[in-house]
C-alpha cells in the first residue's frame, strides 16, 4: 500500500500542525525558508507525505500543516542534523514556534 496525504479519521498518519508567530514584514521570508527546506530536505526524509504552509492575513502567523506516515518517522526527521539546520533557521525568524502532533479525530467531507 502506498501512503498518500489526505485528511480522514481512518487514515492513521502523524499530522504536524506548527504555528509560527512572526513579524509581519518577515512572514514571506519564513514561508520561503520553509518551502525551500521542504523541497531540499524534508520531502526526501523517510515517511514524509506532505507539507502545506498557510499565511495569516494579518502577516503575523504561518501555519505548517504536514503529514508523516507515523510519529516514528516524524521523530526520526527531528533527529536528522540536516533537517535541524532548517528548523533552527526558522526559529531565528519566528518569535514563537508551537509544533504539535495530532491525529484526525473527526472528518466531515461534503456529501
Amino acid at each position: 500500500m502506498t501512503a498518500t496525504a489526505r485528511i480522514a479519521s481512518d487514515h492513521p498518519v502523524a499530522t504536524l500542525i506548527n504555528v509560527f508567530t512572526v513579524p509581519a514584514e518577515r512572514q514571506q521570508e519564513l514561508i520561503d525558508l520553509l518551502a525551500h527546506a521542504t523541497e531540499t530536505t524534508m520531502k526526501h526524509q523517510p515517511g514524509f507525505l506532505c507539507a502545506n504552509f498557510h499565511a495569516s492575513h494579518d502577516g503575523e502567523r504561518v501555519i505548517n500543516y504536514a503529514q508523516w506516515e507515523s510519529e516514528a518517522h516524524y521523530r526520526a526527521m527531528l533527529a536528522n542534523p540536516e533537517a535541524r539546520v532548517h528548523m533552527d533557521q526558522a526559529a531565528t525568524i519566528a518569535t514563537d514556534v508551537q509544533p504539535r502532533l495530532f491525529h484526525v479525530a473527526s472528518h466531515h467531507p461534503r456529501p
